[in-house]
This record gives C-alpha cells, structure tokens and sequence, in this order.
C-alpha cells in the first residue's frame, strides 16, 4: 500500500484515546507484510518487531508514533434529545462550533454542533467565546431513541474527510499523530532494502493525547538501547514566530533540549548530512510533551530522540502535512538505523 492511501485511511478512521482499538486491523494487516512479528499489549499498543541481521547482543532501537487521536465524548443525554459533551485530549472550543459530528454509539450516528444563534444572545454574550458546556450535539432523535443507540461515554469524533492540497500537502483530522504512524510505515519499507543490525520495535502507542501512558509501558516492557519518539510539530504560517515553528516542505526537525540525548542527536545530523536529507532543528528545552518524554524517564533512563513533523493547524479537524517531510523522515530514520551497531553503541551513549 502507498504510504499516501494508508495515512488517508487513518486519518479517516475514528482512535480517540482509549478507543484506539478501532483502527487495529488497519495497522496489524499494513504493517504485517515487512514484520517479523506484530502483537498487541495489555494497554492496546501495537508492537511490530523488525529483526536485525547478526544482532549477537540484542540490540534494540524503538520507534514510536502515537495512533491516538483528539476528540469528544457524550456526557449527558437531554431530555430534548440533544447531546451534551466534553473532550478528550486538548480541544480548543473555539474550532468546533458548527461542526459535523460522528458519534461512535451502537452504530455511527451523524451530528451537528450547535449553539444559541447570534441574532438570541444577550449583548454580554456576543464578543465572548462560546463555552464547550453551552453548546449541545443534534442527531435528529428524541431522548427514547437517542437512548436505544448512545451510551454515556460514546467518543465522538470530527467529520472530516482526508484531501489532497497542492504541492505535495494533504490535509484531515488526527494527522497528530497518524503522520508519525505512517512515517514509520514508510521507515519499515526502507528498512527491507537495508541491512541493520538493531532489532527494530515499532510501537504505535495508546493514549499519548491523554498522558503519554502507551509509551510508558511499551518502553518498560521493549527496554531498548535507544528509543526515538515521531510526532508532529508546528508548521509555519504567517502570524507564528519563526523561533517556535519548523518550516513545512524542509525535512523533519530534529529536536534540541533536555528531552533529548546529546551524542545521539550530533549522530542524526551527521547521517542526515551524509545522505543530503533535508532536516532542521525543533528547541524544546524541556519535555517535548510527546513519547519521547515517557521514554526518557522508564527504567533506569532510555537515550532518546524526537523528530518532529511540519505540521499546520494542530489539533484542529484541518491539519495539514507535507508528504515529503513524512517521505524524508522515513528515510533520515531508516539510513540513521542502518548506522547503529554494537561496536559503535557505547561510544555513542558516553556523555
């Protein structure tokens, strides 16, 4: 499958956070067809082993991307029949007033996000944002049959359908992070034309929108040598400052910050640089707030990376990427893999 149909797949498909289980198939039959082995853990992250080739010492290397997504949950069922909600994960309220919804009940049911009309609101009213308790999800049914189909609970998700922009740029909701699962799909492929000597786990953890707990337990259960988060990270646009944006179309930022192992980040840009892959940098002094994070601090500490990709509009239904940046992180990760061997590893892990 072309990585390009795979990520509208995803991107399509409903993963609010502890309801990731959704889309498992799609994963476990892609990325199955270059595994050694695919399994999934007591927390929902799929684990996907690609063996390495004399790998004597069990080296290991894990890749993360998050499969997770934003989104809504039913918390009250009126007696008008409407939906009342809350979120899950970090839902600006602002972006969803008149949205079409899907609620994930006992089967999909189509919805509107609605409000009191502007032309009803009191002067008061009008110059403020409309609070996430004040606006209601219509389905169309009365409280009976709303009942008969939705539980409180039901994830709801944004309805979006994934499109193809110019230039190489597509765009739809939960590319944080469905980017990152399908620069990893990418990187596996890679991966079957080189010779690496790591053992190779690509997880595609749970949960990261709502405290990073899938990456936890993964890289306390995996323990490898080094471990490097994929996420996303904010693209620029005209209103942003240059200092907290990474350029879309410019390769993948290769972050710098505490979150981060000094030799190994030094190893990367030398990689990307002997390959000419584009690349430039992210600076997160503190936690990068993605996997990266989780993995850093199990156990007795995992050297670790983070790459971050271009991407516009963050947790809104309109996310936008730029494949190429998905095409050159895949390969960046994959000539980066190729380079680590036992004979090197300690070397690159001394401060």
């Amino acid at each position: 499958m072309e990585t390009k149909e795979f990520l509208k797949i995803l991107s399509n498909g409903s993963s609010v956070s502890g309801h990731e289980y959704k889309i498992n198939d799609t994963l476990i039959s892609t990325f199955q067809n270059y595994a050694d082995s695919v399994y999934v853990d007591k927390l929902g992250n799929i684990i996907i082993l690609k063996k390495g080739t004399n790998n004597h010492s069990n080296l290991k290397i894990m890749i993360s991307a998050h499969m997770d997504e934003i989104g809504l949950m039913v918390k009250n069922i009126e007696d008008n029949g409407f939906l009342k909600f809350t979120s899950i994960g970090g839902i600006d309220p602002r972006t969803i007033l008149g949205q079409e919804v899907i609620v994930h009940g006992n089967k999909d049911l189509f919805g509107v996000i609605g409000s009191k009309p502007p032309h009803l609101q009191e002067p008061s009213e009008v110059n403020k944002a409309i609070k996430m308790e004040d606006m209601i999800i219509d389905i169309g049914y009365s409280k009976e049959e709303v009942e008969k189909l939705i539980n409180i609970g039901d994830p709801i998700t944004i309805r979006r359908s994934f499109n193809s922009l110019k230039n190489n740029r597509v765009m739809g909701k939960s590319l944080d992070d469905k980017a990152g699962v399908a620069t990893m799909y990418e990187c596996i492929k890679e991966l079957s034309n080189i010779n690496h000597e790591a053992d190779i786990y690509f997880v595609n953890t749970v949960q990261e929108e709502v405290g990073m707990r899938g990456a936890f337990t993964s890289s306390y259960k995996i323990n490898p040598d080094i471990g490097i988060a994929i996420d996303v990270g904010f693209g620029s646009t005209p209103e942003l400052s240059k200092s907290d944006t990474i350029e879309m179309g410019k390769g993948p930022g290769i972050t710098i910050g505490g979150n981060i192992h000094p030799r190994l980040r030094e190893k990367i840009v030398a990689v990307a640089k002997e390959y000419n892959i584009p690349y430039q940098f992210e600076v997160t002094p503190g936690p990068t707030g993605t996997d990266g994070r989780a993995m850093q601090i199990t156990r007795e500490g995992i050297p670790t990376l983070c790459l971050s990709i271009p991407l516009r509009y963050m947790h809104t239904s309109v996310e936008v990427v730029d494949m190429t940046d998905l095409k050159n992180t895949a390969k960046l990760l994959a000539f980066f893999i190729a380079s680590i061997s036992n004979e090197n590893l300690e070397g690159l892990l001394c401060y």
